[in-house]
């Protein structure tokens, strides 16, 4: 299945209606319409459907509200990180994860709708999704439900990651404590996880599960690969994309992002979504706060899995791309890459994910029964993937 698109007339499937906030409506502004639509294909078998804005969930949830300025109250400057010990969680876990990390999630707003973020730094740098900010430059940010909307610039955004940090003055976040980036790479299946949102526009809403699965795939925004993945079990729904899963130490170890969908049924969550891993958010954050895209190598070459055996197969490579331009062709085997053994398409991405454009890498395949070495300078990833016709080839 495809993601929720913006036009309600259009969908198989409409979510529930979102709630009728309880307080006044914000002062007259431009009407808010729905995001045009906007639809990527699905990256794992039954469909991905992003858990926020791109659609439906943007829709009208949360969007109004009391913008009016509550009463100034005195707070520390530059308070710690929110960290949870092991003595502070004896009992129960998910009450304790919520109180110490709830206030450093926030609502993020745009004209077309909105999603979730959180504060990260005493500066007021807020990650969220990039789709959740899509186009815009400037989006409104508010930490809890009856405090005021602040105007916060949005920094600059990586399609690629599905990332975007925005940025609110540091006395619109001051006396809230930013949450920290946990190493992702430590997650285990089976580890606890809360997840904490704006699903529907509903405040900061908690909601809790295990680590279901690790270094799983999904496909972002323009079409590229995002790899080491973390699936939960955590209801995660419309509205909650860009919002943090937490650890039992509060620490953040995945982005909220997508959900997945049983062919056929409905739009809402099964138990299964997908949370881009804080490590991966670690290594885009730096340029995201400079304002720049984040560079990432690119091979031009799409592969899918041999029929029998291991490593991957090369469906097609990009016209002029850098591994045409080496000599690699569609139907050879790919066994190698960097060093690297290859058993299976998604370590070829993996190989070179800490490469830089640029980076020379040595690429082995079998093609008609022999080894066959080429040294390959990676590219500059595209906006967008490629789009063209694959050659026809014989899978062994």
């Amino acid at each position: 299945m495809s993601l929720w698109t913006d036009d309600p007339q259009r969908r198989t499937h409409t979510p529930p209606p979102p709630r009728e906030p309880a307080d006044p409506p914000a002062p007259p502004g431009p009407p808010i319409e729905p995001r045009g639509p906007s639809r990527w294909p699905a990256a794992v078998g039954g469909g991905l459907v992003s858990a926020v804005v791109v659609s439906a969930v943007l829709l009208g949830t949360g969007l109004a509200g009391d913008n009016s300025n509550p009463p100034a109250t005195t707070a520390p400057a530059n308070p710690s990180p929110v960290t949870i010990s092991a003595s502070d969680n004896k009992g129960d876990l998910i009450r304790t994860v919520y109180a110490a990390a709830s206030p450093s999630v926030a609502s993020v707003r745009t004209s077309q709708g909105s999603g979730t973020g959180f504060l990260v730094d005493s500066n007021g740098t807020i990650v969220t999704n990039a789709h959740v900010v899509g186009d815009n430059k400037q989006v409104q940010v508010r930490f809890n439900d009856k405090g005021a909307y602040h105007d916060a610039q949005v920094l600059s955004v990586d399609a690629s990651t599905d990332l975007a940090a925005v940025k609110v003055a540091a006395s619109d976040a001051q006396g809230i404590r930013p949450l920290v980036l946990a190493d992702s790479d430590s997650a285990q299946v089976g580890d606890s996880v809360v997840a904490i949102g704006y699903p529907l526009g509903l405040d900061r809403t908690a909601t809790a599960g295990i680590v279901s699965g690790l270094e799983r795939r999904i496909e972002s925004p323009n079409g590229f690969s995002i790899d080491k993945v973390i699936q939960t079990d955590a209801a995660v729904n419309p509205g909650n994309s860009g919002g943090p899963l937490l650890n039992a130490k509060g620490e953040v170890i995945g982005v909220n992002s997508q959900i997945a969908t049983a062919a056929g049924g409905g739009e809402g969550n099964i138990g299964i979504s997908f949370s881009i891993p804080s490590n991966t958010v670690k290594q885009v954050l730096p340029s995201l706060e400079s304002g720049t895209a984040p560079q990432h190598a690119y091979l031009g070459l799409q592969t899918t899995q041999p029929r029998s055996g291991k490593g991957a197969l090369i469906a097609q490579t990009t016209s002029g791309g850098p591994s045409e331009r080496a000599g690699l062709q569609p139907g050879d085997l790919v066994t190698e890459v960097g060093g690297h053994s290859v058993s299976s398409p998604d370590e070829v991405a993996a190989a070179i994910a800490d490469r830089k454009p640029g980076d020379k890498v040595t690429v082995t395949v079998e093609r008609n029964g022999s080894q066959k070495t080429f040294d390959v300078t990676l590219g500059q990833r595209p906006e967008t993937v490629p789009s063209q016709q694959a050659q026809p080839l014989q899978v062994p």
